[in-house]
């Protein structure tokens, strides 16, 4: 499945974001899906996924703050981002997800730059 991802942009530290992530092919419903992020010089981190049967699971560093959600009629997968840290600066990526080890497979979009600033 080929992703796009959309939504990032530059915001003040305690704003809000919503990222999207178009999937192309039928594939998207039938696969638990997860965002990634990853910051200079840091390793991809799964921040949250989205089972078949919509399930959620997130990474502590942002339980809490950011809504992992899905529209299978659409192939489209969400990410509220609420109360915003510079910490959370970096390129946001989703991807098809092994949900019990939150890895990810398949291939990656480009991605799209979040920016939070102090």
């Amino acid at each position: 499945v080929q992703v796009v991802e959309s939504g990032g942009g530059l915001v003040q530290a305690g704003g809000s974001l919503r990222l999207s992530c178009k999937a192309s092919g039928s594939i998207f419903r039938f696969n638990a899906m997860g965002w990634y992020r990853q910051a200079p010089g840091k390793a991809r981190e799964c921040v949250a996924a989205s089972s078949v049967g919509s399930s959620t699971y997130y990474a502590d560093s942002v339980k809490g703050r950011f809504t992992i959600s899905r529209d299978n009629a659409k192939n489209t997968l969400y990410l509220q981002m609420n109360s915003l840290k510079p910490a959370d600066t970096a390129m946001y990526y989703c991807a098809l997800t092994r949900i019990v080890t939150m890895t990810p497979f398949g291939s990656w979009g480009q991605g799209t730059q979040v920016t939070v600033s102090s």
